[in-house]
C-alpha cells in the first residue's frame, strides 16, 4: 500500500491519534518516575476506577477481540462456560487474593510477587525469588509473543501491512511507551484502553446482529451453518465427556492468583479498602465484554458463513471483529473501533514486559550482581529488561500461523498451575512453608508443560486444571512433612490476617 494512500486513510488518521495520545501519556509519565517503586508500582497510589479497569483490560489482551470471539465462532454458546469460568475467578481473586494481598506486600515492603514470596517465607536462601522470577520471565515471553501475533494480524487485515512490516511496527509503539513511562504509564493507559475496549465490544455485535436482521435471524443462519454452535451443553461423545469439556473451559479462572501482570494492580492500590468498589467495577466490565465478544464470534459466522469454516478458512475467524468494523462502520469509526484491538494489545503487553522486566531488575540484578544498586540505576534495568524481553518476544511471534488463543492458553496455564495455588495458599495458610511453595511451583510448572505437549491429554482436558491440584497438593503434602515457619513469620501472618 502506498504511504500517501495509507495516510489519506481516515481508519489509518483515527487510528493513528489514538497511538499518539497513549504515546503521550508516556511522555508524561516518564518525568514521574523515581524510583524502581514507582517504575513498577506507581508509588501505590492508584485509585478504585484506576486499579479495576488496569486489572482488566491488562488481564483480557488481545485474546478478548480476537481469540474469544474466534473461539466462539468454531464453539457457539459453549464457549460460554469459559466466560463463567473466567468470570468466577475473577471475582474470587478480587474477593479473596486482593486486599490481604495489598496489606501483605505493604506490610513486607515487597514491589514483586518474587520480592513478595521471599519476603512471606523468610527465604534467606532465596531460592524462591529466582525460581519464581524465572517461572514469569518464561511464561511472559510465550503471552508477550501472542500480544505481538496479534497486533501483526491486526496491522495486516485492517491496514494492509504485511505481517512481518505490521508485528514490528505494533512492538515499536508499545515498547515505547512502557520502556518511558512505566507501571503510571501503564495503569493510565490501560485505563482509557479498557474503557474503548468496553464500548468497542459494546457497539460491534449490537451492529452485527442488526445487520442480519435481528437475533432470531442469526440464531437462524448459525443454526443452518453449524447447529452444534447452538447448544452449549453437547453429549454427542457422552455425557462423562461433556462434563469435563465444560469443567476443563471452567478451570480456565483458576489460573487468576497466579497472574502477575493482574495481581500487582491490587498491590499498586492507594487504601485496601477501595478495592471494594474496584471488585463492583472490574465484575461488571468483565462480564459485558466477555459476552459481548462472544456474540462478536457468532455474528461474525453468521455474516461470513463458510468463509471463517474448516480447517484453511478464507478468513481466520480471529479477525471477525476487524472485518465486521470496517463492512459496518464509516472508515472514521472503524478507525477508533479497531484502536480498540491495538488497546487490548497494548493494555496486556505492556504489563508483561514491566513484570517481566522488574524481574529482571529487582530478582536477578539486584540480588545477585549488584545489591548496593541505586533506584535510578534499577529504574534503568528495568527499562532495558523490556527492550530485553520484547526481542526475544518478537522472535517467538515471528510465525504468522499461530494463534493467540492457543500461546495464550499455554501460558495462562503455565502461570497459573505455577504460581496460583502458591500464592493463594500463602495468604490464607499459616502452616505453609518454603519448602511447600517452592514444591508446588516445580510441580506445577513441569505439569503444564508437559502435560501442553501430551495430545491424548489436553484433547479432553485443559492441562491448567490436573496441573493446578498437582500444584496444591504438593505445596500442602511437602508443607506437612518439613519444618514449620518461624515464629517471626508466623506473627506477621498473624498480623496481617486481622486487617
Amino acid at each position: 500500500m502506498e504511504l500517501t494512500r495509507l495516510l489519506s486513510d481516515p481508519a489509518v488518521f483515527t487510528f493513528s491519534l489514538y497511538l499518539m495520545f497513549m504515546l503521550l501519556i508516556g511522555l508524561w509519565m516518564y518525568r514521574r518516575n523515581e524510583s524502581l517503586s514507582d517504575y513498577v508500582l506507581g508509588g501505590r497510589r492508584l485509585g478504585s476506577w484506576l486499579t479495576a479497569l488496569a486489572a482488566q483490560a491488562s488481564d483480557m489482551s488481545a485474546w478478548l477481540l480476537m481469540g474469544l470471539p474466534g473461539f466462539a465462532v468454531a464453539s457457539g454458546f459453549g464457549s460460554i462456560w469459559l466466560v463463567i469460568g473466567l468470570a468466577v475467578g475473577t471475582f474470587v481473586n478480587w474477593k479473596f487474593v486482593a486486599k490481604r494481598l495489598r496489606v501483605y506486600t505493604e506490610k513486607l515492603n515487597a514491589l514483586t510477587i518474587p520480592d513478595y514470596l521471599e519476603a512471606r517465607f523468610g527465604d534467606n536462601w532465596r531460592v524462591l525469588r529466582v525460581f519464581s522470577a524465572l517461572v514469569i520471565v518464561v511464561f511472559f515471553l510465550l503471552y508477550t509473543a501472542s500480544g505481538f501475533v496479534a497486533g501483526g494480524k491486526l496491522m495486516n487485515q485492517a491496514f494492509g501491512f504485511d505481517y512481518t512490516t505490521g508485528l514490528y511496527v505494533a512492538a515499536l509503539i508499545i515498547i515505547a511507551y512502557t520502556f518511558l513511562g512505566g507501571f503510571l504509564a501503564v495503569a493510565w493507559t490501560d485505563f482509557f484502553q479498557g474503557m474503548l475496549m468496553f464500548f468497542a465490544l459494546v457497539i460491534v455485535p449490537i451492529a452485527a446482529i442488526r445487520s442480519i436482521g435481528g437475533f432470531d435471524a442469526m440464531v437462524q443462519t448459525v443454526g443452518e451453518l453449524k447447529p452444534e454452535n447452538l447448544v452449549a451443553f453437547q453429549a454427542t461423545d457422552g455425557v462423562g465427556m461433556a462434563l469435563v469439556g465444560i469443567i476443563s473451559l471452567m478451570a480456565w479462572g483458576l489460573a487468576y492468583p497466579g497472574l502477575p501482570h493482574v495481581v500487582t494492580k491490587f498491590m499498586a492500590i492507594r487504601q485496601p479498602d477501595m478495592l471494594r468498589k474496584s471488585t463492583v467495577i472490574a465484575m461488571v466490565w468483565v462480564l459485558v465484554t466477555m459476552y459481548a465478544a462472544v456474540f462478536v464470534g457468532m455474528a461474525g459466522l453468521a455474516v461470513y458463513k463458510g468463509d471463517v469454516l474448516g480447517d484453511a478458512p478464507k478468513i481466520d475467524p480471529e479477525t471477525v471483529f476487524i472485518k465486521l468494523s470496517y463492512l459496518l462502520f464509516d472508515p472514521w469509526v472503524a478507525g477508533f473501533l479497531v484502536a480498540a484491538i491495538m488497546a487490548a494489545i497494548m493494555s496486556s503487553v505492556d504489563s508483561f514486559l514491566l513484570v517481566s522486566s522488574s524481574a529482571l531488575a529487582e530478582d536477578f540484578y539486584k540480588t545477585f550482581f549488584r545489591r548496593s544498586a541505586t533506584e535510578k540505576e534499577l529504574l534503568w534495568v528495568g527499562r532495558i529488561g523490556v527492550l530485553l524481553i520484547a526481542g526475544i518476544a518478537l522472535v517467538l511471534a515471528h510465525s504468522e500461523n499461530q494463534s493467540v488463543f492457543s500461546l495464550v492458553a499455554y501460558a495462562w496455564g503455565g502461570l497459573g498451575a505455577s504460581l496460583g495455588p502458591v500464592i493463594l495458599l500463602s495468604l490464607y495458610w499459616k502452616r505453609m512453608t518454603r519448602e511447600g511453595a517452592l514444591a508446588g511451583m516445580l510441580v506445577g510448572m513441569f505439569a503444564a508443560i508437559v502435560l501442553h505437549h501430551i495430545p491424548a491429554v489436553t484433547s479432553y482436558v485443559y492441562e491448567l486444571l490436573p496441573a493446578f491440584f498437582l500444584s496444591l497438593l504438593s505445596v500442602v503434602v511437602v508443607s506437612k512433612l518439613t519444618r514449620e515457619p518461624s515464629a517471626e513469620v508466623q506473627r506477621v501472618f498473624e498480623e496481617v490476617a486481622q486487617r
